[in-house]
């Protein structure tokens, strides 16, 4: 197969990483980065072997040379570049989320016409854990689903001595905070494993920024939430419930549920040392027992590796990658229902 001829846009955070995939999968060239900082993306090009470097992100998608483009900057800036690779007929692959809000991802699959378009909050599907689980909830082993279940807290750490991100908890850079940046992958990961089956319909919701006491530990200026919960009611019933907090004053906890009628499953969705799923399995003659159905240590590599190599293997195949911007439109429609139902103090309906 002909590698896929990619640039990176964007060579802070993630945008290495990406280049990183791209020069050493044979499925790929990476041919061309940029950046606005003109020192990192030479240091990014010097260290991945590229000779064609950008400062603007719009000179790297009209290269002829390049085929599939990585978007990897904070979501104020990766619509209009999206927009403008399209219309150079360059497939995408963009950080998450997809886009500041929803109608912004309806303009993307507007203007994607034939070409591959796929979102990074696919990253934890990639695993094998969320294999099996996806696997044995699609032979109907849970039986009808209940309650899709997600718990979790970062606690806060000491004062930062490096860089406070400004991106990260800035609604006009990021469209969010919390929730868009870690919301994604739990809804991406919850509805993929569960089969992307659920029609979510009405949600209740509530978001808080940080607590006054932290306040120094994030830029000035920061305005997005750090802690949300949401209540989605999904057509015949089943209920999603999400909560994730970050600079928490409660300790860590990390709880993932999938719950039906013959059985449940307790899963982790982050990669680490000792991984497992445990299926609780209700019967008439035993109730319910407990059993664990797979275990194995997972690498955290392969969350990096999955979007683009999956988007590579999509151009050539001609197939859909494991997060559509359809998908990611499903994604941010629940996201932008939760910032609206936390804003009015009611349940909105998507």
């Amino acid at each position: 197969m002909e590698p896929v001829k990619v640039g990176v846009v964007g060579c802070g955070v993630m945008g290495p990483r990406h280049a990183e995939v791209a020069k050493e999968s044979p499925l790929m060239e990476l041919v061309a980065v940029a950046d606005l900082i003109e020192e990192r993306a030479q240091e990014t090009a010097e260290r991945f072997g590229v000779e064609t470097i950008y400062c603007e992100g719009a000179e790297l998608c009209a290269d002829p040379d390049v085929e599939a483009v990585v978007l990897a900057l904070p979501a104020c800036g990766r619509t209009e570049l999206a927009l403008g690779a399209f219309a150079n007929g360059k497939h995408v692959l963009t950080e998450k989320p997809v886009a500041m809000n929803a109608a912004e991802a309806e303009q993307l699959i507007a203007a994607r016409g034939d070409l591959s378009a796929a979102c990074c909050s696919s990253r934890f599907r990639f695993t094998e854990s969320a294999e099996v689980a996806a696997d044995l909830i699609a032979d109907g082993a849970l039986g009808e689903l209940r309650t899709v279940y997600c718990r979790s807290f970062f606690p806060a750490a000491p004062p930062p001595d490096g860089p406070k991100p400004e991106w990260r908890l800035k609604r006009h850079l990021n469209g969010g905070g919390f929730l868009m940046n870690w919301g994604c992958y739990d809804l991406d990961y919850l509805l993929g494993i569960t089969g992307w089956e659920l029609r979510p319909h009405t949600v209740l919701a509530q978001t808080w920024t940080i607590p006054p006491q932290l306040a120094s530990h994030i830029p000035e200026g920061s305005d997005a939430e750090t802690h949300y919960v949401a209540l989605i009611r999904c057509e015949g019933g089943t209920m999603i419930s999400l909560e994730r907090g970050e600079y928490m004053a409660a300790g860590e906890e990390i709880a993932w549920q999938i719950v039906g009628t013959r059985g449940s499953l307790q899963l982790e969705m982050i990669p680490g040392s000792a991984n497992k799923i445990v299926f609780d399995e209700a019967t008439t003659e035993q109730g319910t027992a407990s059993r664990t159905i797979w275990e194995s240590e997972q690498e955290y590599s392969v969350v990096h590796r999955g979007p683009l190599t999956d988007l590579a293997e999509a151009i050539r195949e001609n197939r859909e990658p494991m997060t559509s911007l359809e998908k990611a439109l499903v994604v941010q429609k629940i996201t932008d229902a939760v910032y609206q139902s936390a804003a009015s103090g009611e349940c909105v309906k998507m």
